[in-house]
């Protein structure tokens, strides 16, 4: 088997809930998709915040396994 590991860095909003950029991880398991890799594992972290105005970041690393 084949692994791919990618990480994306995602922004919370700073009123309310949820994620400024669920685009740019919806991307990042396309594009995956699109070569042939499928979602084996994610798992999210904490990565700090930006200070006043900034939003909290949420690590998402991904595990892709290949399915040729």
């Amino acid at each position: 088997m084949q692994y791919v590991v990618v990480q994306v860095i995602l922004k919370e909003k700073l009123w309310g809930t949820g994620s400024g950029n669920l685009t740019s991880l919806e991307k990042t398991l396309n594009d995956q998709a699109a070569k042939g890799y499928r979602l084996h594992t994610i798992t999210t972290a904490s990565s700090g915040s930006k200070g006043i105005g900034g939003g909290d970041r949420i690590q998402a690393t991904m595990v892709f396994e290949s399915l040729g």
